[in-house]
């Protein structure tokens, strides 16, 4: 039986794309990428050194807004002294208040500087995201899509976290009705106009999350508001990171199902 990398990767291949390939945008397409970065200090300069080898992701002013959420092992300290070709721009949260908090910040340093037609990835800062199928997620965008999001074909992740992934998707989507495989996923591509409509809707309750399930919160509300959501098969291998996940299992677990009761009391629109 294949592997599920191996699945992923030919389903890349029978797309027409290699990794190496650029989406069909239109030239004056910016893109932005918003990265939570949480003692990282290990992994920076791999993931800083991947961008480097990808310099036609940043023209027309693209570049990487990383958001430092409290980190106490020099991570902010190596992005504020980086001076490599990539821009960067710094987001430096004062404590550790969790990716949903981190991603808030984010999102709002890129919305107050880029036009509707401008693109936001998100992805993980430990180098697990594969830049390689970023080209297939930006077709899907050109296709029509508001948000993709890679579906994650796990390699060497461990059977804790393989069953948090498999429970938070079934939990949303069973609880709240959605279609998507995964929930859970850093890796996304969106448009901005979709992400300013969340917040012009939701208000700062757009992520009210502040852990790891913010970004089934968000597949959740963007959902409700019609926006167009498709996913990819993307291999995610946790033996490319070093250290270990900043995820806490149980506290996820317990969020996932506080989002579901809350939307559910709340009346929150959700898809049917």
């Amino acid at each position: 039986m294949a592997s599920s990398a191996a699945a992923a990767e030919a389903a890349l291949k029978s797309s027409g794309t290699d990794g190496n390939a650029v989406s069909p945008l239109p030239d004056q397409t910016t893109l932005l990428f918003v990265i939570p970065v949480y003692n990282e200090a290990e992994n920076l300069p791999r993931l800083l050194a991947d961008f480097e080898a990808r310099p036609e992701l940043f023209r027309n002013a693209g570049h990487l807004i990383l958001v430092d959420d409290g980190s106490t092992d020099g991570t902010a300290e190596l992005i504020e002294t980086y001076e490599g070709p990539v821009r960067v721009e710094l987001v430096r949260l004062g404590r550790n208040r969790g990716p949903g908090v981190a991603f808030r910040a984010g999102f709002a340093a890129a919305l107050a500087k880029c036009a509707d037609d401008s693109l936001v990835v998100t992805l993980e800062g430990d180098t697990t995201s594969d830049l390689d199928a970023l080209p297939l997620m930006l077709e899907r965008i050109a296709a029509g899509a508001d948000l993709v999001i890679a579906d994650w074909m796990m390699e060497n992740v461990g059977a804790v976290r393989r069953g948090l992934s498999f429970a938070a998707g079934f939990v949303v989507r069973r609880g709240l009705g959605l279609k998507a495989k995964t929930v859970s996923s850093f890796f996304r591509v969106y448009r901005v106009s979709a992400l300013r409509l969340g917040f012009e809707r939701y208000g700062d309750n757009f992520i009210a999350e502040p852990g790891f399930a913010c970004k089934a919160e968000i597949l959740v509300k963007l959902s409700a508001l019609g926006v167009r959501v498709e996913e990819v098969p993307v291999p995610l291998d946790w033996s490319r990171r070093l250290g270990k996940s900043k995820m806490p299992v149980l506290k996820t677990t317990l969020a996932y199902w506080r989002m579901l009761l809350r939307l559910r009391l709340s009346r929150a629109p959700v898809t049917s």
